[in-house]
């Protein structure tokens, strides 16, 4: 590998991490595109590769978010029952399925994301900041209105349901599982979408590692690809959890669901 490219897939992972650390969703769900349009890697490969980045990534926050009180450690612990399960079963089944159908999955997964989001964001622009009813309660300060935020956790058994398609999800395309657990905690449990990314932060890193030997003992792993976007990835998601903390979301959402609609397009066609 010449040292363009490290540093090339290292600013890549840079930006990935930053997304990825803000919005809780690993990064994969960026990383993998680059990696296939800019390098032309395997899609198989790029996922590996995305799977060890989404590992570095929530260590990268998980730490940071729970001492801020921003994780719900208990609604995570729950969730992530069902999520391994479904990250190994996907992890299995990815190698079961062609480069080519991986891709379209993944752009119609994009498409349908972005439409969720986009639904969310129509109905609710701004974040509550009424305490919640439910179960699980939690607060938080946010740091950029300065408020206490209280919420409760509803609708718990959907919620589970929805993790382990998250967890199948993850273990298959790569994507952290971030993707989906992050807009269903937020629209079905009632969460705020900064207590969802920061729990979702700390899940993934669980989630990646039950799909991440079946994608090694496959030798769909490159290593050199692998160090240059996980050392990017850790960095930026270092630079994304910090930012979260002090912007408010609605302009970044609207940013995320047009970036996604216009890569799953990319990626659908190629």
């Amino acid at each position: 590998m010449s040292i363009s490219s490290f540093l090339l897939l290292f600013a890549g992972g840079v930006a990935t991490g930053t997304i990825g650390g803000l919005l809780g969703i690993g990064g994969g769900v960026f990383l993998i595109p680059f990696l296939v349009l800019v390098f032309g890697i395997p899609m198989h490969q790029a996922i590996a590769t995305s799977i060890v980045a989404v590992i570095a990534t929530s260590s990268a926050g998980a730490a940071m978010n729970v001492e801020r009180h921003l994780v719900n450690v208990r609604l995570g612990m729950v969730l992530e029952i069902a999520t391994v399960f479904g990250a190994i079963f996907g992890g299995l089944t990815a190698n079961l399925l062609s480069g080519d159908i991986l891709t379209k999955i993944f752009a119609m997964l994009l498409l349908i994301v972005a439409g969720m989001m986009a639904y969310k964001m129509r109905r609710a622009p701004e974040e509550t900041e009424q305490p919640g009813t439910g179960i699980l309660q939690a607060d938080f300060v946010d740091a950029a209105s300065g408020k206490t935020i209280t919420y409760g956790v509803k609708r718990i058994p959907l919620v589970i349901l929805v993790s382990l398609i998250a967890g199948n999800v993850s273990g298959l395309l790569g994507v952290g599982g971030g993707i989906f657990k992050v807009p269903a905690m937020n629209m079905i449990a009632g969460i705020p979408i900064k207590a969802a990314t920061a729990t979702s932060n700390f899940m993934i890193g669980v989630t990646a590692a039950a799909s991440a030997f079946i994608y090694f003992s496959h030798g769909h792993l490159n290593p050199l690809v692998a160090s240059a976007a996980t050392l990017g990835v850790l960095a930026g998601s270092y630079l994304g959890i910090n930012l979260g903390r002090r912007i408010h979301s609605t302009l970044l959402t609207w940013i995320f669901i047009v970036v996604l609609g216009i890569v799953a397009l990319r990626m659908y066609l190629k």
